[in-house]
């Protein structure tokens, strides 16, 4: 273990059924005045949103609600979520919602104190300055992005997803209320679900792991492989529902600390090309790309198929990375997954310009083990 570690974590967190009332009283000992609530159109008709403003109202919390963002938050959104924030003098933000709407507030609260374009801030800490302070509402057990510091803006120009990883976007306050996720749809809840798992795995076995990730995400798996499924078929299963919330959390300051992989790399392609959903995408590369890492994971895939239940009683490292990988599978599929990217319309025709965009990715620089451009085009066709 190297002699010191810098560990990311929200300074303050609410979980667990109910948490959401408690904010309130949060944003006033803040003594922060005007809210920008960052949301999509979807919450926002189906109430969710406003379960939160019903509790900035009784705290008698001014807000004004920006809900135009999209399933992948795209340089526009952020722009005009920066135009409502300043010509409303907001001071804070509010952010509810999956990792779209997290990570469209965290582009917005770096903009208001950093100034420039979004794109300005590709890479890693790039921002001199510390967000606005971010109250951010998780909605859905997969994505994290309420408690990494973290997030991806689509440049819609290029058609390429955009990774920021900035201490400075970290949120002061992070809220998972699994009571926000009862009536989530459930496709909506398998896809991130197998987001919350890809995040353990690949912060598992990712080449900045260490002890403390590795707890976190051998635990995240042991939740999702017990949860994951009852509340797909469930949704109003509390228990299930908190789980997947405290398995999405964990998973997230895993990977906060650990890093991520190749299957984001790959993933964030697809994202880009065709706006399809992130945890759908990664779920479908997982495996594939897991077996490709496999011979520098040393033992790891063992521990991930005991984490899934897995009975790997005497086998060699080889049938226990393939028990692993067949878990996963195994789980993708009861969860309703789509077994491969021929299903979500992807072209092979793209393999090669999305092999070399994932091979520029941030994540790429975790993966346990190096990959070049036909790899990459070997790993889409493998998952196609």
């Amino acid at each position: 273990m190297k002699a010191s570690r810098r560990i990311y974590w929200p300074a303050v967190t609410l979980i667990g059924p109910g948490c959401v009332k408690e904010i309130g009283a949060d944003i006033q000992d803040l003594k922060l005045k005007k809210v920008l609530l960052v949301t999509d159109s979807v919450l926002n008709k189906l109430g969710v949103a406003k379960k939160v403003t019903a509790v900035l109202d009784s705290s008698k919390i001014e807000y004004v609600i920006f809900d135009d963002v999209q399933p992948n938050p795209t340089m526009k959104n952020v722009d005009d979520g920066l135009a409502v924030y300043q010509q409303n003098n907001c001071d804070c933000i509010v952010s509810v919602g999956g990792g779209s709407p997290q990570d469209a507030a965290k582009a917005i609260g770096i903009l208001v104190t950093n100034g420039g374009k979004i794109k300005d801030y590709e890479g890693i800490h790039i921002s001199k300055h510390k967000s606005v302070p971010i109250i951010a509402i998780n909605t859905t057990a997969g994505t994290a992005s309420e408690v990494t510091i973290n997030y991806v803006i689509t440049n819609e120009d290029t058609h390429i997803k955009m990774v920021m990883v900035d201490k400075n976007s970290l949120a002061t306050i992070a809220v998972s209320d699994p009571e926000l996720m009862l009536d989530k749809p459930a496709d909506l809840t398998a896809a991130t679900g197998m987001d919350a798992l890809t995040h353990a795995v690949e912060a598992y076995v990712s080449s900045g792991a260490f002890g403390l990730t590795d707890t976190l995400a051998l635990e995240s798996i042991k939740l999702i492989g017990e949860s994951l499924e009852i509340a797909v078929k469930d949704g109003k299963n509390i228990e299930a529902r908190s789980k997947m919330v405290y398995a999405s959390y964990i998973a997230g300051m895993a990977f906060n600390n650990a890093g991520l992989g190749y299957v984001h790399s790959m993933a964030h392609q697809l994202g880009g090309f065709y706006n399809l959903p992130h945890g759908v995408c990664n779920a479908i590369l997982l495996p594939h790309v897991q077996e490709f890492n496999a011979k520098h994971t040393g033992d790891k895939l063992r521990q991930v198929a005991v984490a899934l239940g897995a009975d790997v009683t005497g086998l060699s490292t080889l049938q226990a990375n393939d028990a692993a990988l067949n878990a996963i599978k195994t789980l993708s599929k009861k969860v309703g997954i789509p077994s491969g990217l021929e299903e979500l319309g992807v072209k092979v025709t793209d393999f090669r310009v999305m092999a070399e965009n994932a091979l520029k990715d941030i994540c790429k620089g975790s993966n346990p083990s190096p990959v070049n451009l036909d790899e990459t085009i070997a790993i889409y066709q493998a998952a196609f």
